[in-house]
């Protein structure tokens, strides 16, 4: 029988051999802030339309609620780092902005089967029994990224290390077997505050805070129907997410680089052009983001998005594909369409 230590040594190796950049480990119950920041957060309507927030708080406050036999959290962080600077494509009005987490695979299929590979060897190596998580479940991944020790929540709420930066995914094993536990990592922000005056629509209500509504990356994503035409054009060209925040963080500069290629830029989604993606129907628009994050918005708030960003380009050029969609069928597009026709010469 392993001592603790050594397969506390063990799991550590096997993750990293797995492609994650760091592993550490809390318990479930290390989080006991959690409930009272969930609370704040949703009675200020900061989640916007994302009720699901509000459905199972007493899991999403406490993952010991999720899994009453789970004994250790191992936590686990794999690096996107882009190769390029995600900001760049700003300066160019003619083509749309995807977050770097959305420009290949979808990240949720790759880091669940490292996490589900990392678990069996774990139930292989000393028994007990495992969950996984990534992102979909009601679990607390930042708070107990803290607790383990992976990093800190930073100003923008995401996670950040010393170690890298804060390009990373966030992935949880949990497990019925009690592993030495890492001790909590503690905040290095300091004064800085490039991360909240990075954000195009001030969507910081207070540093450790964000009001979703007016997020662009929520914008973008998760809501549905008309973005209110205040925020429009805040939007500029970014057609999904919002890589701002992150990129402003000066604790890159320890940035690791992306173990998975398959997280690399795809050469049509880095830049892509606007008038091509405002032209893509249904079936179109499936077989162009197949395998992509994008997908699973759907055609309809994807181009509305680009229509945004049409309106915002100032281009003239681009009026006739606003034109062309004056009368789609979905009211959403119509209406984008009309709003950037608006706003083009």
């Amino acid at each position: 029988m392993k001592s603790g230590s050594e397969l506390k040594e063990r799991v550590v190796a096997q993750a990293l051999s797995e492609g994650f950049v760091a592993c550490r480990v809390c318990r479930p119950w290390d989080v006991p802030e959690v409930p009272d920041r969930l609370s704040a957060f949703l009675e200020a309507g900061y989640h916007g339309q994302m009720a699901w927030m509000a459905e199972r708080t007493h899991w999403r406050g406490d993952p010991s609620a999720l899994w009453p036999e789970a004994r250790s959290v191992i936590m686990l962080a794999e690096s996107y780092t882009p190769e390029h600077d995600p900001t760049e494509v700003l300066s160019h009005p003619e083509r749309g902005a995807i977050s770097v987490y959305a420009q290949n695979k979808d990240y949720h299929d790759l880091v669940k089967k490292r996490l589900k590979r990392l678990a069996r060897w774990l139930i292989a190596e000393a028994g007990g029994a495992v969950k996984v998580f990534v992102d979909t479940a009601p679990v607390p991944e930042k708070a107990l990224g803290q607790a383990s020790g992976l990093g800190w929540q930073g100003k923008h709420t995401n996670l950040v290390s010393r170690e890298w930066g804060n390009w990373a995914f966030l992935g949880s094993v949990f497990t019925t077997l009690d592993i030495p536990l890492d001790i909590a990592e503690v905040d290095h922000c300091g004064s800085c505050r490039a991360c909240l005056d990075a954000c195009p629509t001030d969507a910081f209500p207070a540093a450790y805070q964000l009001d979703a509504r007016r997020c662009i990356s929520y914008l973008t994503i998760e809501h549905k129907g008309p973005v209110d035409e205040e925020l429009r054009g805040l939007l500029g060209n970014r057609i999904y997410g919002c890589d701002d925040c992150l990129a402003a963080c000066p604790w890159n500069k320890f940035a690791l680089a992306a173990s998975d290629i398959r997280y690399a830029a795809r050469d049509d989604l880095a830049a892509p052009s606007l008038d091509d993606l405002a032209r893509l129907d249904d079936a179109g628009f499936r077989a162009k983001l197949s395998g992509s994050p994008i997908k699973r918005i759907g055609r309809d708030r994807f181009v509305r998005n680009v229509l945004y960003a049409i309106g915002n380009s100032g281009l003239a050029a681009l009026k006739p594909t606003a034109m062309a969609l004056l009368n789609d069928a979905d009211p959403t597009v119509a209406d984008a369409a009309r709003w950037a026709v608006k706003q083009l010469p």
